[in-house]
């Protein structure tokens, strides 16, 4: 017993301090993300499991919202982890338009700066990232903005019809990204995977 308390009395600072150096590791650099709902189906579907570079638009003190550097500016076309400006839940979405975007989505398919993004029926491309778009539930409601302030960000679900999003809640401060989904990693069924984002 003795031996027991003097081990414990050894170990615990070192003991402690890993656990904390591997939570604010996920606070500040990596983490992952469990998908809740069909809201980026056919790109996520419903218990995918998704690993999220939390260093890719900004370095921040663990456990806080203060940031230590900026990262790169958010590019149209990435899924990124934020809370949702209407309760604070946090959401995994597209972004479709950046500050300066003149936007337009009628029928689940959207413009940027009047030109269409449409590849197929169920395709848009950002340059060379390709959002496959589920449209069985319809678009999902229309949304027109003249021109995105800088700084804020248009979130908008892949399931047009199924997603609580940017076009219900407005836009988002690039500030609040929390993080660039970089691939899925483990899928029902498929169980582990890599599945590049």
């Amino acid at each position: 017993m003795k031996a027991k308390k003097s081990w414990l009395r050894s170990e615990m600072p070192q003991f402690i301090f890993l656990v904390v150096l591997v939570f604010a590791g996920r606070s500040t650099l990596a983490d992952h993300y469990l998908v809740p709902t069909g809201s980026m189906e056919e790109t996520l579907q419903v218990g995918d499991r998704v690993v999220v570079d939390k260093r890719a638009h900004g370095l921040r003190v663990p456990f806080t919202n203060i940031e230590i550097s900026r990262g790169a500016d958010v590019t149209r076309g990435e899924v990124v982890i934020f809370d949702s400006p209407r309760n604070g839940i946090r959401l995994i979405k597209r972004i479709v338009a950046i500050g300066g975007d003149e936007v337009l989505i009628r029928n689940g398919h959207l413009s940027i700066n009047g030109a269409p993004l449409r590849s197929d029926a169920a395709a848009e491309m950002f340059g060379a990232r390709q959002a496959r778009l589920n449209l069985r539930d319809g678009g999902g409601p229309d949304l027109y903005i003249e021109r995105i302030p800088d700084g804020m960000l248009l979130a908008v679900g892949d399931h047009r019809g199924n997603s609580l999003d940017g076009r219900m809640f407005g836009l988002v401060s690039e500030t609040d990204i929390y993080g660039r989904a970089i691939a899925v990693y483990f899928r029902r069924g498929e169980a582990f995977v890599w599945k590049p984002l």
